[in-house]
């Protein structure tokens, strides 16, 4: 990767797998991808869509990088590796901040076959369960061959402990989240466990546990959701 746009050679040779080892070097992990003119995905005509994350990896590279020091280190350090990687693979670069308008993410995220509803309503991945944090996509001209998403919901035969762990009930079955009730409990003593850990619910799906996400990250976004 040189910083410059790929001759059309380049660019046509530009596989899945390429993508998921330019998204390994800079931290991140595919989440999911698809053919927009068959999934319907918002906003696209065609192409191949393709959505990037935060691994296992992304926490350790983030607090290395120069963003880190200043305001926002999250979504301008995916701003700029993301955008970077776009130029470098020849595609277009969107982002789940910076709106509005925002991109259709969730859309995106459920056309992917990868992420599906919870039981709360909260949205829950395959490999990373509730822990999800899109920080980009790629969308490329071009349809190349992808993984096929799957049809079933990891959530169909889950005895869906996130609609019970949420000490005040926050994220629930019934009006999905209730934000109020949620900030009430996080300014609370109790509350002090999911500042410090991460939300009680998101945790508590059987997949998340798949994300190998930081305490420390978990803490760092939940100061970023309610700041003290």
């Amino acid at each position: 990767m040189n910083g410059h746009p790929p001759p059309s050679s380049y660019a046509a040779a530009i596989s899945y797998g390429w993508v998921m080892r330019a998204a390994h070097q800079a931290g991140l992990i595919v989440m999911g991808a698809t053919h927009p003119r068959r999934s319907g995905a918002k906003g696209l005509d065609g192409g191949t869509l393709v959505l990037l994350g935060a691994g296992s990896a992304f926490w350790p590279v983030l607090k290395a990088s120069p963003e880190w020091s200043g305001p926002d280190p999250v979504d301008r350090w995916s701003s700029r590796v993301i955008g970077q990687m776009a130029q470098d693979l020849g595609a277009q670069a969107y982002f789940p901040f910076g709106g509005p308008p925002y991109a259709p993410f969730i859309d995106w995220a459920l056309k992917s076959g990868r992420t599906f509803s919870s039981p709360v309503g909260a949205l829950v991945h395959d490999t990373v369960g509730m822990m999800i944090s899109y920080r980009g996509a790629l969308h490329f001209a071009r349809e190349f061959d992808i993984p096929e998403g799957s049809s079933a919901s990891p959530c169909t035969d889950c005895p869906a402990p996130c609609a019970t762990s949420c000490p005040v009930q926050a994220l629930n079955t019934r009006d999905f989240y209730d934000v109020p009730a949620c900030h009430a409990h996080l300014s609370t003593p109790e509350g002090q466990t999911c500042m410090t850990g991460g939300c009680l619910a998101r945790l508590s799906c059987p997949l998340s546990v798949g994300a190998e996400r930081d305490p420390e990250q978990s803490a760092h976004h939940m100061r970023a959701f309610h700041p003290s």
